[in-house]
């Protein structure tokens, strides 16, 4: 039996497979392009908040490391609504105080995994090693070391590419017949920035949401820091009369910020420094198939099906694959070809499903959370799941706050959706919902769903 595993990546689908694995009595060898994040800062303006949910607590709590990131993740009870005059608006993610989702840094929940990966007997990490492919006929990694531009070929038994939305290991895959891949950009960018605590490390506005002030086109959102202060992403095109292009001058950003974000530039006193010297970053969404080749590779988390951040899952969503993928592993132990078939056959239709969901989100982020209408949509959804709990669950929740696949949230929040039309179209207020309507509908339409 094949007891030793080479992962390329240690971010944190791979540090979290690395511990998964070795638990599991295999030998891990990581191979990682950057330097020990634990020992040399990185770099400003690649650091998104991650908004862990259900799906990434399990994971952590399979890990034994909820507890250590639970204590500094901040809990985030609902998306807080600015408008240009800056006026509020709550909207409540989930049914009670128990559905919340925790923001949490990214870089402290890497550091967290790589540690504890690094106490498991067989789990060495090799850090500035980038992966420049492999040859599937050999199972041999090329290397180049990011200092001393030394190049190395490594002999592999099984190989498991965690290498992120540019994967090394995709590429190769790439010159394979029969591989289909895509990518689509957004017209979209984004640029991170920071809301600065107040006084004795206080939070300047409430951290207990995730702040959003939406303007149809572009979006400003703000997740909150443990140390009081706010980790912000600006979502602006790259082209157009109101984009990047045209932001190129510190008085530019000033009266953009200034007539599109006033309440937001007023915590801002570092925005022209952030926003010159953070890089604009854009936004992938990959699919691919298949995500093997033989009983040799595998890729997992975005080497597999990178997706745009506006469900918040994308950590929630690669930290559920790899628990999938060591259940398989549990079941049929290194019998490679196995595991990997019936890994990507029963994960794709659901990494797909988060893709096109996170897509969808990305609009109604922009757009449609201002609207009175969805305001309305929101809270008949909400009542339609305290009287019907097993048969209305609101999209956003089956995603979030359960378990279910993600492709049935899709096609069940499709449905929803057309229900909701029917009975919210021609009314103001909840008081106004016509009830038996409602109930025949749901009943009708929909399937009873087994929550976890």
């Amino acid at each position: 039996m094949t007891k030793k595993i080479t992962l390329i990546g240690a971010g944190p689908a791979g540090s979290l497979l690395a511990l998964l694995l070795a638990r599991r009595g295999f030998q891990i060898e990581i191979f990682e392009r950057r330097p020990d994040m634990r020992k040399v800062k990185i770099s400003a303006g690649r650091s998104i908040n991650l908004a862990i949910s259900t799906r990434g607590i399990q994971a952590l709590q399979e890990a034994g490391l909820w507890e250590t990131i639970h204590k500094i993740s901040v809990p985030m009870k609902g998306r807080m609504m600015h408008s240009v005059k800056g006026e509020l608006v709550f909207q409540p993610y989930g049914k009670d105080d128990t559905e919340v989702i925790y923001a949490a840094s990214r870089a402290e929940l890497n550091k967290a995994l790589m540690t504890e990966a690094e106490k498991q007997p067989g789990v060495t990490i090799h850090f500035n090693e980038r992966c420049l492919g492999m040859d599937f006929k050999t199972s041999e990694v090329r290397l180049r070391h990011e200092i001393t531009n030394d190049e190395k070929t490594i002999q592999t038994e099984t190989v498991i590419g965690t290498d992120g939305s540019a994967s090394a290991i995709r590429a190769d895959m790439l010159k394979l017949s029969r591989f289909n891949f895509s990518q689509e950009y957004l017209e979209h960018g984004y640029k991170e920035l920071t809301i600065l605590p107040g006084p004795n490390g206080a939070f300047q506005i409430d951290p207990n949401a995730l702040h959003i002030w939406p303007r149809k086109a572009y979006m400003l959102i703000a997740l909150p820091n443990f140390d009081g202060s706010f980790g912000c992403i600006f979502f602006l095109p790259f082209e157009g009369p109101q984009s990047f292009a045209m932001l190129n001058t510190e008085t530019a950003v000033l009266d953009f910020f200034g007539a599109e974000f006033p309440d937001a530039l007023a915590l801002m006193p570092n925005l022209t420094k952030d926003f010159f010297e953070n890089p604009t970053g854009s936004m992938v969404t990959v699919r691919c198939y298949p995500w093997h080749v033989e009983n040799k590779a595998l890729l997992i988390g975005d080497a597999a099906h990178a997706i745009v951040p506006f469900f918040g899952q994308g950590v929630n969503c690669a930290f559920e694959g790899c628990m999938q993928l060591v259940s398989l592993i549990d079941r049929y132990a290194s019998s490679w070809e196995k595991v990997f078939s019936e890994f990507e056959q029963k994960r794709k239709i659901n990494t797909d499903a988060i893709a096109d969901l996170a897509l969808e989100n990305f609009i109604e982020m922009c757009d449609r959370v201002a609207d009175p209408q969805f305001l309305l949509r929101k809270k008949v959804e909400q009542a339609l799941e305290k009287k019907f709990p097993h048969l209305f669950v609101p999209k956003y929740s089956m995603v979030t706050f359960h378990r279910l696949p993600y492709s049935v949230a899709l096609s069940q929040g499709r449905i929803q959706d057309k229900i909701l039309s029917e009975i919210c179209d021609a009314i103001e207020r909840l008081e106004d919902l016509d009830w038996v309507k409602a109930e025949e509908l749901i009943q009708k339409e929909l399937v009873p769903l087994q929550t976890t």
